[in-house]
C-alpha cells in the first residue's frame, strides 16, 4: 500500500497503525536478510508509536496526514537511543542520540511511525551503496546489483517495498543515484529549504536532506510535513511552508520545459538516453538549453566536497585513520592537501555559475536531464567502458547530479521502468520551484511513463 491509503486506512480505523507495523516489521525480517538495508530495528519503539496512534483514533483525535505510516532513515539521523553511525566504525561509540533530529520528529507529528534506521556508504562519502563495515545494501531488481549511494539503504528499502517513505541526504547526488538505480521517486529539496539539524554533515555547503518513495503523491505528503524554519539549522530558510500536494494535478501545459544538452548528453549509456527521450517525448518536448561550464562545476563541486570532509574528519583521520573505509580514508586525506588558492577559485566559480543558471531558468521552467549515466552496476564493479573509454564507477556514477547539487537547485528523480533494469531521470527546477518539479513528475507518472516497478529480486 502507498503511504496515503495506508493513512487513510488508518485515520478510517480500516486498519489499526499496530497492524500495519507489524507487517512493516515481518516485511522487514523477512527480506532484509537479502537486501541489508537496515543497519538498526526500532520494533519496540514503533509498536508504541502505533499504539499511541490507535489510542488516539480511538478517542475522535485527528493524528495527522502520514496516520500510521511506517519510515525509516539513513543513519545519519540522530534517532533517540542509537548511536548516529553514518555508515562508519568510528562512529558507534558515540553516546546514544538524546533527541531525534527535526526531520523524524516532524515525520512523527504528522503520524508517520519510525521503524528503523538504514545502511549507508561511510561519512556519505560513497556513490555505490557499498559499506565495507555493514556490507553493500543490494538493489531490490537484482541483488547481485548496487542500489547506489550513499543513501543506498534507503533506496533499496524502499525499492523493495520494506517501508513507503524513506529519508536520506544528498550532497553531490545521494538522493537521485538510489532513486535512479532502485527505480524509486526521490526529491532533492532547494538547499536549505528542509532541516539538516540533529544530522551527521558531510559537506555543510552542499548536504541536503529529502525523502525516498514509490510515488510522487506519497513523495509530496512526506515533503510538505518536513517543511519549515528551524533555527537549530542555520542553512534551514525563514520562507514560511510551502505545501505541494494539493497543487500535483494542476495542469503543466504552460510550463516552459528543456533537456539539458552538450555536457548532460556525453558519458551515458544508451538506457540513460532512451530514459530522457522517453520522458521528453511523453512531455512533448523538443527544446534543447546548455547549462554552461557544467563540466567545470563537477570538479569545483568535488574540490570543495574533498577539503570540507577533510575539515571535518582531520580528528579522525589522525587517531583512527586505520577505522575507516580505505577508499574513503584516501579521498578525505587527499582533500586535506588541496592548496587554498584551488578551494578559493572554486568558491569563486561557484557565484558565478549559480548566477549563469539562475539566468537560464528566466526562460525555462524545467530541466531535463539524466539521473545516472546507467543502470546499476554490479556489486564490486570497479570500472565500466563509455564511449570506448574505462573509467572508474565510483568517480563516475554522479557525474550528472554533481553540477546541479553543487548550486543547491531542486531536482525530482523520476523512474523509468526499463528493462531489465529501471533508470532515473532528473526534473529540474528553479530555487524555491519544488511544487513544479514534482508537478513535471505527477503528470509523467499518470501517464504511466514513470512508475516504479514491484521488486524482482526478493
Amino acid at each position: 500500500m502507498s503511504a496515503a491509503e495506508i493513512a487513510s486506512a488508518v485515520s478510517g480505523r480500516r486498519l489499526s497503525a499496530l497492524g500495519v507495523t507489524e507487517a512493516a516489521l515481518a516485511r522487514i525480517a523477512k527480506h532484509d536478510r537479502i537486501l541489508n538495508c537496515f543497519t538498526d530495528v526500532t520494533a519496540d519503539r514503533a509498536r508504541a508509536r502505533a499504539r499511541a496512534i490507535d489510542a488516539a483514533i480511538a478517542t475522535g483525535k485527528k493524528v495527522g496526514p502520514l496516520a500510521g505510516v511506517p519510515f525509516a532513515v539513513k543513519n545519519l539521523f540522530d534517532v533517540q537511543g542509537l548511536s548516529t553511525r553514518a555508515g562508519s566504525k568510528i562512529n558507534r561509540d558515540l553516546k546514544p542520540s538524546p533527541r531525534d533530529a527535526t526531520l523524524i520528529e516532524r515525520l512523527e507529528v504528522s503520524g508517520a511511525v519510525l521503524v528503523g534506521a538504514l545502511n549507508m556508504g561511510e561519512y556519505a562519502y560513497d556513490f555505490t551503496g557499498e559499506n565495507v563495515h555493514d556490507g553493500p545494501s543490494r538493489n531490490p531488481h537484482d541483488p547481485t546489483r548496487m542500489t547506489g549511494g550513499s543513501s543506498g539503504g534507503s533506496g533499496g528499502a524502499v525499492g523493495g517495498g520494506l517501508v513507503p517513505i524513506a529519508l536520506g541526504s544528498d550532497t553531490n547526488g545521494s538522493i537521485r543515484v538510489p532513486s535512479s538505480f532502485c527505480g524509486i521517486f526521490g526529491l532533492k529539496p532547494t538547499y536549505g529549504r528542509l532541516s539538516r539539524a540533529r544530522s551527521f554533515p558531510f559537506v555543510y555547503s552542499l548536504d541536503h536532506l529529502g525523502p525516498f518513495a514509490r510515488n510522487v503523491a506519497d513523495l509530496a505528503l512526506a515533503y510538505d510535513a518536513m517543511q519549515g524554519p528551524d533555527p537549530e539549522d542555520a542553512a534551514c530558510t525563514t520562507r514560511l511552508a510551502e505545501p505541494v500536494s494539493a497543487l500535483l494535478a494542476q495542469d503543466i501545459g504552460g510550463l516552459r520545459i528543456a533537456i539539458a544538452g552538450g555536457y548532460f548528453q556525453k558519458s551515458v549509456f544508451p538506457e540513460a538516453v532512451e530514459a530522457v527521450a522517453r520522458v521528453a517525448r511523453a512531455l512533448g518536448v523538443t527544446r534543447t538549453v546548455e547549462i554552461p561550464e557544467a563540466a567545470r562545476a563537477r570538479a569545483a563541486a568535488y574540490i570543495i566536497t574533498a577539503t570540507e570532509g577533510a575539515s571535518l574528519h582531520l580528528d579522525r583521520l589522525r587517531r583512527r585513520a586505520g577505522d575507516f573505509d580505505p577508499a574513503v580514508r584516501d579521498r578525505l586525506l587527499a582533500g586535506a592537501m588541496i592548496p587554498a588558492p584551488l578551494v578559493d577559485r572554486a568558491q569563486k566559480f561557484r557565484r558565478w555559475y549559480r548566477a549563469q543558471v539562475l539566468e537560464l531558468f528566466k526562460s525555462v521552467d524545467v530541466i531535463l536531464a539524466p539521473a545516472t549515466p546507467c543502470v546499476a552496476p554490479k556489486l564490486g564493479q570497479t570500472t565500466f567502458v563509455l564511449d570506448g573509454v574505462e573509467l572508474p564507477v565510483r568517480a563516475n556514477i554522479g557525474v550528472h547530479t554533481q553540477p546541479i547539487s553543487f548550486i543547491g537547485l531542486p531536482v525530482a528523480a523520476v523512474p523509468v521502468p526499463l528493462e531489465p533494469m529501471p533508470i532515473g531521470v532528473q526534473i529540474i527546477a528553479a530555487p524555491w520551484r519544488e511544487d513544479i518539479a514534482l508537478r513535471v513528475a505527477f503528470a509523467l507518472e499518470r501517464q504511466g511513463v514513470v512508475a516504479a516497478p514491484p521488486p524482482r529480486g526478493i
